[in-house]
């Protein structure tokens, strides 16, 4: 979630159900070093709340000494991050690179729950690759190490985000009579169906969800109703989806600045306006916006224009006259 949980998405996550947040991940050498971008990731707001500061490092000084600096900033959890596969992390020995080194992530683990008051979680991967699945042993070494809670992506690092997460796994750490600590799942949850199966089979105290929440923050709220009636709420209309697409936006102006914030919102239009019939056009308008002024103009007539969701047009339904010159013109 490398730039995009930020404090403008992580508000609208809140407001839309999420009852954990976890900032983006933070480089322990980074912080230490005072780095611009390392430090405004610690901005957390009380509206957050409970709110988990989460940092990467492979070196037990600097990670302890990074703990000492995100205590300082009384977040509600401090969250060590054992999972992230991307090379330029894991060439640096840290993320998911630890997992080859149960020992060593069990003493890092120790020396940071030792360096600060705050509670310590994890998150990690099945193992390396499919050969070497060691998430058992690693949940008993990070709970003898003083963790607080582990959350667990059903993938091991070789997959990366390909192929299905497996979540027979968690359930064999969910199941296992030494395990005391909460275990949390993620991985390929993204329906309130899936969530509420999971929650339902694997013996998880909690969902963790990422990526199926970029642009579509109402998942929080979906997965609520339909755990609580069993039924499905009905997609955002179009109101409510530019009402909350322009709160984040506007967030993120007032946070990062114009500039910044035009360029990160890009990656989140396509989801926000996900199923909705025609919406190319506007898509890509979004994308190639300039400024602010432009953002928010193309919102306004977003919002006055009648769409249908995709899922309500047959299949061969042709494009709208109104929506075709609209398409041409841009």
């Amino acid at each position: 979630m490398e730039d995009v949980s930020d404090p403008p998405f992580r508000a609208v996550c809140k407001d839309l159900g999420a009852d954990l947040l976890f900032t983006e991940f933070i480089s322990s050498e980074g912080l230490i070093r005072d780095a611009t971008k390392s430090r405004q990731k610690l901005d957390i707001y009380e509206r957050e709340r409970p709110v988990g500061v989460q940092l990467f490092g492979g070196d037990s000084d600097v990670m302890v000494e990074a703990a000492r600096i995100v205590t300082q900033t009384r977040p509600d959890i401090l969250d060590i991050n054992y999972g992230c596969p991307v090379k330029k992390v894991v060439c640096k020995g840290a993320g998911a690179a630890i997992l080859k080194d149960p020992v060593f992530m069990e003493k890092l683990t120790r020396q940071v729950v030792q360096a600060t008051d705050l509670p310590v979680t994890v998150k990690t991967r099945l193992g390396w690759d499919e050969n070497n699945i060691n998430v058992i042993e690693v949940a008993l070494r990070l709970q003898d190490a003083g963790i607080k809670a582990l959350s667990i992506h059903a993938r091991t690092r070789a997959q990366l985000y390909k192929g299905q997460a497996d979540w027979d796994w968690i359930s064999r750490v969910t199941s296992h009579p030494d395990i005391e600590i909460p275990i949390f799942g993620n991985g390929d949850v993204d329906s309130p169906q899936t969530a509420v199966q999971r929650l339902q089979t694997s013996g998880v105290q909690g969902i963790m969800i990422g990526r199926a929440a970029i642009g579509y923050p109402w998942i929080f709220r979906e997965i609520k109703h339909y755990r609580e009636t069993g039924t499905l709420l009905a997609p955002p209309d179009i109101p409510e989806r530019v009402r909350v697409c322009r709160l984040h936006f506007q967030a993120s102006v007032e946070w990062k600045g114009e500039r910044t914030a035009v360029n990160e919102m890009r990656r989140h239009y396509a989801n926000y306006f996900k199923g909705v019939a025609h919406f190319k056009p506007w898509r890509t308008r979004l994308v190639e916006a300039p400024d602010a002024a432009t953002v928010h103009a193309l919102l306004d007539e977003i919002a006055a224009t009648d769409f249908m969701m995709a899922h309500e047009l047959p299949a061969d339904a042709a494009l709208d006259p109104a929506l075709q010159a609209t398409a041409e013109r841009w």
